[in-house]
């Protein structure tokens, strides 16, 4: 009975320890992960992180104590803080912002002044053929070198 506990907790540690080495980037080669790596540093880590739970650690103070003793790069999952949220939410921040100002200009360009105040002084709205023949004589040509390029 000894045997078959023994058995299914080295199978335990053994998935843990593939779960947690899946997760943690090789220090020495830097693009793969210490499970898949045969560097000398690869196979110390996944001995330690095998001796750690043994030990009886959780997965999370695994990660902290090679965080810790490595750095952050050591992981594939780095924490969510300042830093790396500026990272992430730059380009899309620019990106809304390109958005938002291309949704404007389309906008004021589709809501002429001068054709909202040509609707008004007739009382009836122009048709769209009338509205698109408006916006053709009304809209300044473009002095811009992709003016040419682009549809009105």
């Amino acid at each position: 009975m000894d045997n078959g506990d023994e058995v299914r907790q080295d199978r335990v540690v053994e998935a843990r320890a593939k779960n947690i080495s899946h997760n943690v980037r090789c220090t020495e080669c830097g693009s793969q992960s210490i499970e898949d790596s045969q560097a000398d540093i690869a196979i110390l880590l996944r001995k330690l992180i095998r001796d750690e739970i043994r030990s009886g650690k959780n997965d999370k103070e695994i990660y902290k104590k090679l965080e810790e003793d490595f750095g952050e790069t050591v992981l594939y999952t780095p924490k969510f803080d300042i830093q790396t949220a500026a990272i992430w939410l730059t380009p899309l921040t620019l990106t809304g912002g390109a958005v938002l100002i291309w949704a404007f200009k389309r906008y004021r360009r589709k809501n002429n002044v001068h054709i909202m105040a040509l609707d008004l002084v007739r009382g009836v709205p122009l048709t769209p053929k009338e509205k698109e023949a408006m916006l053709e004589l009304l809209t300044p040509p473009s002095t811009r070198w992709w003016g040419k390029w682009l549809p009105r």
